[in-house]
């Protein structure tokens, strides 16, 4: 597999560097798995074009598959490699089995939609793309209609460290030196499982006999206690979804969490964030903050901006493709999704009068949906427009930045005690900051609770 690498571009290899942070707002290409405790920013918010190729390991295992991620089929599928990964060549280089159209993806175009991503797996080279884009997906599209399938597995050699002169790739161009071995290295590790022959009896399990447990007539089970909707608590915040292994090291200190769940200006990878990782968090007593990172005001520092006159569409699309996440984390209807509208000018009452106009419309659909409509924003900005405007949906929940230190999400010289009354506001009081619990340090945001949660 040959991979075209622009330049300028970094190229990191996560076995060697596996606390790397894959991060989509800048010029990169991953290869690996990241470690399972990546060193992320606590916030980062944006997009332009990058790459991370994976092992596609996904139908072996649920839990390592990002169920937030788009799913796009490259043309022209060709029939899966029948080589094991673990298999060994006599020789350096190990011939695939089956057709290989080292031009499959000449053609691919990338899907124009609100997440600014695409998911590609490829079974007969066994790893999975996952590409982002800024503005316009033609860059990612050029990069990706570059890349080649090779009829070899190349073995021979470990990856090179990047940094010395023998391993710097020429401007532009291909890096056969050092991304023609990526496809060896990222193969899933150890045997694959045995699978009997069709004509071989398979062996049965004994079943081990239960006694059930004896119930009175008459014995009704007692309801469970449903969970309140909202919750006040000390959580957190950060880039990326923490390891089940952190979540459970930090529970004593936290007892919510956010999770960004998608948009186009989601800048950092997900790994661990799947419906197991949500089911387990949840188990261990934490409640969660869904949060979408879409389309930015449009006058705003940031790339991904939604335009004036589009406000309405794109704030109706980012509802619906946030509904759509949440309901692949298992989300159900009734729980609340944050959208995350950064600070921008609100001095220009042109780009306040569109962020009105665009949380209006995310706003009464996510109602539609089912879902109850929330926003974070800085208090300064996003929700002192929302707060004192009039004649427009406003959503049910806020989330505001305010870094003044203090703890109490009803001490806010921006927002009247009547915004947004008790059990619908959660105070973001410090910026990004590392903190060590349980033996595991994390750089997060720290917020106090009055609010909806999931």
């Amino acid at each position: 597999m040959r991979v075209p690498v622009p330049a300028g571009w970094e190229v990191h290899w996560l076995d060697r560097d596996p606390t790397r942070c894959v991060r989509f707002d800048r010029h990169a290409v991953y290869l690996g798995r990241p470690g399972p405790q990546p060193d992320c920013p606590a916030r980062a918010v944006g997009r332009t074009e990058a790459l991370h190729i994976a092992p596609d390991d996904t139908a072996r295992d649920d839990t390592a598959r990002d169920d937030t991620a788009p799913d796009d089929t490259a043309p022209d599928d060709t029939a899966p490699n029948d080589t094991r990964p673990g298999d060994t060549a006599p020789d350096a280089r190990q011939r695939r089995t089956g057709a290989v159209r080292p031009d499959r993806l000449a053609r691919f175009a990338v899907p124009r939609g609100p997440a600014h991503e695409t998911l590609l797996r490829l079974p007969e080279a066994g790893v999975r793309i996952h590409g982002t884009y800024g503005d316009d997906p033609e860059e990612l599209e050029r990069l990706l209609r570059g890349t080649l399938l090779t009829p070899f597995w190349t073995r021979a050699h470990h990856p090179r460290v990047p940094g010395t002169a023998a391993d710097d790739p020429p401007p532009g161009g291909f890096v056969p030196s050092l991304l023609e071995e990526v496809l060896p290295w990222l193969q899933p590790s150890g045997p694959e499982p045995t699978v009997p022959r069709s004509d071989e009896p398979r062996p049965r399990k004994p079943r081990a006999h239960k006694p059930r447990p004896h119930k009175p007539r008459g014995h009704k089970p007692r309801p469970r206690k449903p969970r309140k909707r909202w919750v006040r608590a000390k959580g957190f915040d950060t880039c990326t979804a923490p390891s089940l292994a952190a979540m459970a090291a930090w529970r004593r200190s936290y007892k919510v969490a956010n999770m960004y769940i998608g948009g186009a200006a989601r800048a950092c990878a997900q790994p661990n964030l799947n419906r197991a990782w949500v089911r387990g968090v949840r188990r261990m007593g934490y409640r969660l903050i869904p949060t979408y990172v879409g389309l930015q005001a449009p006058c705003t520092r940031y790339r991904q901006r939604f335009a004036p006159e589009d406000a309405a569409e794109e704030g109706r699309a980012a509802a619906r493709d946030a509904v759509r996440r949440a309901r692949a984390l298992g989300i159900p209807r009734r729980n609340p999704v944050y959208y995350d509208m950064e600070v921008y000018d609100h001095r220009r009452a042109w780009c306040s009068e569109a962020v009105l106009t665009f949380l209006h419309h995310w706003t009464k659909t996510m109602r539609k949906l089912g879902y109850v409509p929330g926003f974070y924003s800085s208090a300064g900005s996003g929700v002192r427009d929302v707060g004192g405007a009039r004649g427009m949906a406003k959503p049910k929940a806020v989330w505001f930045a305010h870094w003044d230190g203090r703890t109490d999400p009803y001490d806010c010289p921006y927002m009247p005690g009547h915004w947004w009354p008790p059990h619908n506001r959660i105070k973001q009081y410090r910026g990004g900051h590392r903190e060590t619990h349980g033996g595991v340090t994390i750089n997060v945001d720290s917020n106090m609770v009055d609010g909806r949660v999931y």
